[in-house]
C-alpha cells in the first residue's frame, strides 16, 4: 500500500479531524446534493454549510442532508470564508462551492497530496466535463488573470479561480483575509505565491450546475473586482516594482523633453522653452520620489511579510496534527 493510500486512510480512520467547508447562497437545488457526496467521498469528515442570507430554503436543505449549518450575515463569498476559518478547528479543510459543480471522489486525493507531500494548499484544477461548465467569457478570464498573477508572482497555479481547495491547518488560520467576495479564490493563491508556501494542484472534472440552479458570479462585475484585487496585491506586496516602473516611465518623459533643450543650451546658450524646462525638472522629481515611496513601502512589505511568516511557522507542518 502506497503512503498516499495510508494518509487517506489515517484520514479517514479519525487521526486527522477533516472540515468540509461550503459556503452557500441560495442553492436549495445543489446542496443536499454536496453534502451527500462528500459525506461518501469522506465518510469522517464534519460538513459544515454556512449561509449567506439565502432566501431560496438552502438552510433547510443543507440540514435535512445532514451538514452542520450556520450562518453569516455578511453578504459576500469572502466574508463567509472569514467565518469559516475563523469559527471551525481540524486539521484538513475542504473548501468547496455548494453548487455542485466539483468533483467530491477527488477529495481523498487531494488530502492524500497535501499530507504525503506536507503542502499547505492543494488547488483543484478544473476539467470541464460539458461545454454548459464555464460560462460565456469565464474561460478566457480565467486564463487572461491567471496569466496576470503568473506574470507578477510566478508559476505556481493553472488555474487560480477555483472554489475546490484544500488546505493544511496553519494555512487556514495564519491566512489575514481582507476581500469580501468572490476574489478570495485569487487572495488565497496570492497569499500562497508571496510566502513560497508549498502548494500543489490536481486536475478534477468540472461539471455544469443541476437544473435550475443559477450561478451569482457576474462575469464583468466580479472579473473586474478580483482583477482590482490583483491590482492592490501587485501595489501591496511588489511596491518597489510598481513605483520603480512608474518611476522609469517618469525620468524616460523627462529626459525626451529635456534633451532638444540641453541641446539648445548648448549649441546657443539659451533655454528659449522654459515651460518645457520646468516641467522636464518637475517629472524628474516625481521620478525620485516615486522610487522613494517604493523603497519605504517596499521596507514595510517585507516587515509584514516576516509577521506573516512568523504567525504561519508558529503552527505545526501539515501531517503532525494528529490527533491523540
Amino acid at each position: 500500500m502506497s503512503s498516499s493510500q495510508v494518509l487517506v486512510e489515517a484520514a479517514a480512520a479519525g487521526r486527522y479531524e477533516v472540515a468540509v467547508l461550503v459556503p452557500c447562497y441560495n442553492e436549495a437545488r445543489a446542496i443536499a446534493k454536496v453534502v451527500a457526496d462528500f459525506r461518501a467521498a469522506l465518510p469522517g469528515a464534519t460538513i459544515y454549510a454556512y449561509d449567506n442570507n439565502s432566501t431560496d430554503g438552502t438552510v433547510e436543505a443543507a440540514k435535512r442532508a445532514g451538514a452542520v449549518v450556520r450562518r453569516e450575515t455578511h453578504q459576500g463569498k469572502g466574508y463567509v470564508v472569514r467565518r469559516m476559518f475563523n469559527d471551525i478547528e481540524a486539521d484538513i479543510y475542504v473548501l468547496v462551492d455548494g453548487d455542485a459543480t466539483y468533483d467530491a471522489p477527488s477529495a481523498p486525493s487531494m488530502i492524500a497530496k497535501l499530507l504525503a507531500d506536507r503542502l499547505d494548499m492543494v488547488v483543484a484544477s478544473r476539467v470541464d466535463r460539458d461545454d454548459k461548465a464555464y460560462r460565456r467569457g469565464h474561460r478566457a478570464g480565467n486564463r487572461l488573470l491567471t496569466g496576470f498573477v503568473t506574470h507578477i508572482f510566478g508559476r505556481a497555479f493553472t488555474d487560480i479561480l477555483s472554489g475546490y481547495r484544500v488546505f493544511s491547518r496553519r494555512f487556514v488560520k495564519s491566512f489575514p483575509i481582507l476581500s469580501g467576495g468572490f476574489e478570495i479564490e485569487t487572495e488565497l493563491s496570492v497569499h500562497a505565491l508571496e510566502l513560497e508556501l508549498p502548494v500543489g494542484e490536481v486536475a478534477t472534472p468540472y461539471y455544469s450546475r443541476p437544473s435550475g440552479s443559477a450561478s451569482k458570479l457576474s462575469t464583468w462585475h466580479d472579473g473586474f473586482r478580483i482583477f482590482w484585487t490583483v491590482c492592490k496585491l501587485y501595489r501591496a506586496e511588489r511596491p518597489l516594482a510598481l513605483f520603480g516602473s512608474f518611476g522609469i516611465a517618469l525620468a524616460l518623459i523627462a529626459i525626451g523633453l529635456a534633451i532638444p533643450i540641453f541641446i539648445t543650451y548648448v549649441q546657443q546658450g539659451l533655454v528659449p522653452r522654459l515651460p518645457t524646462a520646468v516641467l522636464s525638472t518637475g517629472l524628474m522629481l516625481l521620478t525620485f520620489l516615486a522610487i522613494a515611496c517604493g523603497l519605504i513601502l517596499d521596507t514595510v512589505t517585507r516587515g509584514r511579510r516576516e509577521a506573516k511568516l512568523i504567525a504561519y511557522l508558529a503552527l505545526r507542518a501539515p501531517g503532525e496534527e494528529r490527533r491523540s
